[in-house]
């Protein structure tokens, strides 16, 4: 039996992340909400997706609200609280745990 390849729980919470991004970004008004709020431009999106901590406040963004919440979790189909625990395990590697 082929044992399951386990991902660190860092490395699932900027997936995730970078899943939010994505989510964002495929919608014309929240996007420009965020850059508005981020501070960034179009152009500097795909390098700034490296940092971690712009990945927490692409989450933060996410998180905010709950409408938005529900939308990013039916997309990705993940649950709000993995969303929750994502942001959490980039915000504060020594709060680290597994990601449901």
């Amino acid at each position: 039996m082929l044992k399951k390849r386990s991902q660190h729980p860092g490395q699932v919470a900027e997936i995730v992340a970078i899943q939010a991004l994505s989510f964002v970004a495929g919608e014309p008004e929240r996007l420009g909400l965020f850059l508005s709020e981020s501070g960034i431009g179009p152009e500097t999106l795909r390098s700034a997706a490296k940092d971690p901590q712009f990945l927490v406040s692409v989450l933060d963004f996410v998180l905010r609200d709950d409408e938005t919440v529900q939308a990013f979790s039916a997309s990705s189909q993940l649950h709000p609280t993995t969303i929750a625990a994502a942001r959490q395990a980039l915000g504060d590697p020594r709060l680290e745990r597994d990601i449901p």
